[in-house]
């Protein structure tokens, strides 16, 4: 306690705060973080062309991960500013956290970049930066260097057939690693998508040809110019894909009350695999938030009126859902002052928005749908069918999955899959609200469901036949598999290939994994023989240092990883996921749920004890009769599982001499 005094408190000044937690501004050190600093240069380029001041954006890709950006817009300030008198404006942008010319209306009516800590926070994590203006017919440059000017504002003289502004910029090996690069693929569709969401902007690409990987789609100079915007962006993704209505319903209209403009592309493939993208300011929304919200109530409201007014009944089953699910949506609006959710801007949360896109698409919908009746009716119909297809599965009625013979009950707070065959299909069983949060957001949502139980179940083994129906949360396992259990269970029934016990990687979470396999031993014991149970692998532990960062999956591999990965590297970031509730959705999935990167054990039955590292012959058994690994497994499960307390303390007593690790 003695050495901490006012000594101890680190005030951090300029640019400094950014490259001491580069995380707070850009999500991260990862790759991901690496190009969203490109993200924030064109937002601004951008910003200047939905303004109006500028119809075109020159971005180049050279060797060694250098990126310039032009644009032939207003050109940043370069005049002395007027609360720091010895600095251009230009300086005080590019050192001055939350400065630039968007916190008001009176240089941007809207923005991407929000906050003023954009361009100052690329110059805080490049290791070269430099910036030309040519405004007022004269050139101005400067150059930066991690937050800090390397030479004054200079005057290169006049110039009279060129405006607007150039930055140039390295990222910064020293935040970033050397092993992190531009992806040409990455900011090629990165360009494009921004050409779609401003139909009024030409975006002009270069990249070096040796950057291009021979079999990617991206060449070494491409011009994107979409005249019609988000519907030549739906348009090319679709390509041939046959759609349920004949006409995309689309516009590019007013917000009520000046609030801005709204712009939008719609269709339903017929196949019922859609998607929803959505912008504000073009910066990408991929949470979504209250633009979604207003689309949503517009669709929602707008379908049920048209089947009331042309006479079609059962229109009251509609929910949003029912009209969003399956369908290709492109979202963009642009507004005044919006608020995001933190500083990568990944959710719409401002509250207005919600009702100006519901009032402003409602009437267009209803339009749309008024033009075309055939199609609109044909919408109708299969989105009709879709919500009958949801209210049969929430009102537990028969529903069809393998067969059309046999017939299930589903259980609500099951998140199902939607692909209807069993082939390559799992379901996730997760313990509590809170983790089936992020898996339900981690999930492949065609081949992956998500079932959440609440608490520690049922021991099956000590619990009498009614206890064991009584138990809700098991009924809702057995519904959720549809194969049965006990003398009525039908392997073949089974809706899913993998059945995956997915719990905390801590005591309470081997509990309750021990507690899942003790049911599906004493209950479904052919679903463990034919090889569908696994145990999900989620990680303790996440390891960063720099740009290298790593998961263990207890505390010895956390040592190993010290040891091996880390060894050497002083100021380790350690920390320790508190339970699945906790990983964020991303991390989760990367971790634990994507069959590319994650590890699954597979639950078998060649012989219990000896899966426990359990020796039968070094133990005194004084049941003889057991003698086959079958009986070995179930008499072991009966001894620890089973109602017998002193059958139990024998067996911890026999093989306390075995345990080599022990967690206390």
């Amino acid at each position: 306690m003695s050495d901490y005094n006012a000594s101890s408190i680190e005030v951090l000044e300029g640019l400094e705060p950014v490259r001491k937690r580069p995380g707070m501004y850009i999500g991260g050190t990862d790759e991901r973080a690496y190009h969203h600093l490109v993200g924030e240069i064109l937002d601004n380029s951008m910003d200047e062309a939905v303004a109006g001041h500028a119809d075109w954006i020159e971005f180049s890709l050279d060797v060694g991960n250098i990126i310039t950006i032009r644009d032939n817009g207003r050109g940043i300030p370069v005049d002395k500013h007027p609360k720091f008198p010895d600095k251009s404006a230009l300086e005080v942008i590019l050192t001055t956290l939350h400065s630039g010319g968007k916190f008001s209306n009176k240089a941007y009516q809207t923005s991407g970049g929000l906050h003023g800590v954009g361009i100052s926070v690329v110059n805080a994590l490049s290791d070269d930066m430099w910036i030309e203006v040519a405004r007022d017919k004269t050139l101005y440059k400067q150059s930066f260097s991690r937050g800090l000017p390397v030479t004054k504002l200079e005057n290169l003289g006049a110039i009279h057939n060129r405006r607007g502004t150039t930055v140039c910029f390295h990222p910064d090996p020293e935040i970033f690693g050397d092993k992190i690069g531009f992806k040409p693929a990455w900011l090629f569709q990165m360009l494009r998508s921004k050409a779609y969401l401003y139909s009024g902007v030409e975006i002009r690409w270069k990249c070096d040809p040796s950057l291009i990987k021979p079999e990617s789609k991206v060449t070494p100079e491409a011009t994107f110019k979409f005249p019609n915007g988000l519907l030549d962006y739906l348009t090319s993704t679709l390509k041939d894909r046959p759609t349920i209505t004949d006409t995309v319903f689309n516009g590019n209209i007013k917000l009520p009350d000046e609030a801005g403009r709204v712009e939008f592309a719609i269709t339903w493939p017929e196949d019922d695999d859609g998607f929803i993208h959505s912008y504000c300011n073009t910066v990408p929304t991929p949470l979504g938030g209250t633009h979604e919200s207003g689309l949503r109530s517009a669709l929602s409201k707008g379908l049920r009126a048209y089947g009331d007014m042309t006479g079609v009944k059962k229109t009251s089953v509609i929910s949003a859902d029912d009209i969003m699910s399956g369908a290709a949506i492109l979202l963009s609006v642009f507004i005044k002052d919006p608020q995001f959710q933190g500083q990568t801007k990944e959710k719409l949360v401002s509250n207005d928005v919600s009702k100006w896109v519901d009032s402003a698409i409602k009437d267009y919908f209803d339009l749309w749908l008024s033009k075309d009746p055939k199609s609109s009716t044909k919408l109708l119909t299969a989105i009709i069918e879709k919500a009958e297809e949801r209210q049969r599965r929430k009102e537990d009625k028969a529903t069809a999955r393998k067969s059309a013979t046999r017939k299930l009950r589903l259980p609500g707070k099951l998140a199902d899959c939607s692909r209807q065959d069993a082939n390559d299909t799992e379901i996730f069983i997760v313990e509590g609200d809170s983790a089936g949060g992020s898996a339900k957001q981690g999930r492949n949502r065609e081949t992956q469901a998500i079932l959440p139980l609440r608490g520690k179940i049922l021991n099956v083994v000590s619990a009498t036949r009614d206890k064991i129906r009584a138990n809700q949360e098991i009924q809702d396992l057995i519904q959720a598999l549809g194969c049965g259990s006990g003398k009525d269970f039908n392997i073949d029934a089974l809706r899913y290939e993998r059945v995956i016990i997915m719990t905390d990687a801590d005591v309470d979470g081997a509990h309750i994994a021990s507690l899942l396999v003790t049911m599906f031993y004493t209950q479904m014991k052919p679903l463990i023989e034919k090889g569908h149970l696994y145990l999900a692998q989620p990680p303790l532990y996440r390891l960063v240092h720099g740009t290298t960062s790593a998961y263990a999956r207890d505390d010895l591999h956390k040592d190993e990883l010290m040891e091996t990965l880390f060894k050497g590297k002083k100021n380790i970031e350690v920390s320790r996921f508190k339970g699945l509730g906790e990983m964020p959705a991303k991390q989760l999935k990367e971790t634990t749920m994507d069959p590319n990167s994650r590890i699954l054990l597979r639950v078998t039955l060649p012989d219990a004890m000896a899966a426990l590292g359990i020796n039968p012959d070094e133990m005194e058994d004084e049941e003889e009769e057991f003698v086959t690994p079958q009986a070995d497994a179930d008499d072991l499960v009966q001894r620890l599982m089973g109602k017998d307390a002193e059958a139990r303390y024998r067996f911890i007593q026999d093989n306390a001499q075995f345990v080599e690790d022990i967690d206390v």
